[in-house]
């Protein structure tokens, strides 16, 4: 039996036939593993994390027949029933969960997310251009999908985009807090990505933080680069790099004073790894952007959104599309292995502190479709059901929000 170093986020059992399967003593788990066999679940969970002993000990364990074996990173497990058919190894979370703040620093963190969000509404108010409604839609359901994408970066971990800068470099920073906003909260409530009791400090840390980095560095760069292609560009790729580690930080910080772990340990280690994935961020976005400023210059260059309503609505389209295309395409395949914040919390130990179910249990829950039996689809259906509704809320949101023709935006 093949033995993976990594845990997939979600095992379908369709085979009721076991094996026996040897985990080599290098392999790694990061959460508890449950493997079903028909309609009895045998869950398998890590009671111990100390040594794993020798380098040539083997570790044995069951597994169903059509995954083959997945890494262990103890010799000790206990037994215990499930009666479900669907193996959910672990939520498939990109943000911080339930469990990780405590009281004080969430209340902290809500509230000051909330200033923020309602600084940035007021402005959208005012100044938010009708011809960028649309838009507000479209980034909003291109974030989500980007953010399904999952990229290795090294030693087992993933990232994702996070996708702030560019929001901020396509709209402004008031609209990128309202498109990140709207993802985060969705994400939140239909696929319990993000913890309810840690949507605010999500929402401070990606969709304040983030944008707001992302628009003081970019604004500096293009102050020393000049506004040209290649000025624009260059300035772009360091912006979403340190907006990326400053969200990180941020976080660190929300751990530490939570006393999830040492103020040293959290910014070392959040640092560190965000670095990296930083990186993969900045080519992302520049090439976004790259790609966009050939279409639609006008949008890279922080002009009003122009053109008749038939090309406004083909620029949607063809966004939708592309965002549809990512979910069909790709999001099925994305690479399996923890995030950053994953990753940190199971080497610093701190991830037994995340509740063991999350206070708002989405329909969608692990970005997959309850009672869909073929994970790819299950994925497939899950990913276009929240770009559809991301759009839609966002436009909603943004077409509400937006001066009316009649009073023009100012600014």
């Amino acid at each position: 039996t093949y033995v993976h170093r990594y845990k997939p986020r979600k095992i379908q059992a369709l085979s009721v036939k076991p094996q026996i399967f040897v985990l080599h003593p290098d392999s790694r788990i990061f959460a508890q593993t449950r493997f079903v066999f028909g309609e009895m679940g045998f869950a398998l969970n890590p009671e111990h994390q100390g040594n794993r002993g020798s380098r040539r000990q083997p570790y044995w364990g069951l597994v169903s027949d059509q995954w083959g074996g997945y890494a262990a990173r103890t010799n000790f497990w206990q037994v215990s029933t499930s009666l479900s058919r669907t193996v959910d190894t672990d939520r498939q979370s990109m943000h911080i969960p339930d469990g990780f703040l405590d009281a004080r620093t969430a209340v902290a963190s809500s509230l000051l997310a909330a200033g923020g969000l309602g600084l940035a509404l007021r402005e959208i108010r005012l100044s938010l251009p009708p011809a960028r409604v649309p838009l507000i839609g479209l980034a909003s359901a291109f974030v989500f999908a980007a953010q399904m994408l999952n990229f290795p970066v090294a030693g087992g971990t993933s990232g994702h985009l996070i996708g702030a800068t560019l929001a901020m470099v396509l709209l402004g920073p008031q609209a990128a807090v309202l498109v990140m906003s709207t993802v985060l909260i969705l994400q939140c409530f239909l696929f319990a990505d993000g913890g309810l009791t840690a949507l605010g400090a999500n929402i401070f840390n990606l969709a304040l933080v983030a944008p707001g980095v992302g628009f003081l560095v970019y604004q500096g760069m293009l102050g020393l680069l000049g506004r040209e292609l290649r000025g624009r560009l260059m300035s772009v790729a360091v912006a979403a790099w340190f907006s990326t580690l400053a969200a990180a930080i941020a976080c660190a910080g929300q751990l530490a004073l939570s006393g999830a772990v040492s103020w040293r340990h959290a910014f070392t280690a959040m640092g560190l790894v965000h670095m990296l994935i930083g990186l993969g961020e900045s080519v992302i976005t520049t090439l976004v952007v790259a790609v966009i400023a050939r279409s639609r210059p006008e949008l890279v260059a922080g002009e009003s959104a122009s053109g008749v309503p038939s090309q406004q609505r083909a620029l949607v389209a063809q966004g939708l599309l592309v965002s549809l295309g990512l979910m069909l395409f790709v999001a099925p395949f994305a690479c399996p292995w923890p995030d950053g914040l994953e990753q940190v919390a199971e080497r610093l130990g701190f991830a037994r502190r995340a509740a063991a179910q999350p206070v708002v249990a989405g329909w969608l829950a692990d970005y997959g479709v309850p009672g869909l039996a073929s994970p790819y689809w299950s994925t497939v259906v899950a990913g276009t059901i929240g770009t559809l509704v991301v759009f839609l809320v966002a436009w909603l949101l943004a077409r509400r929000l937006a001066p009316s023709p009649g009073k023009g935006a100012q600014g």
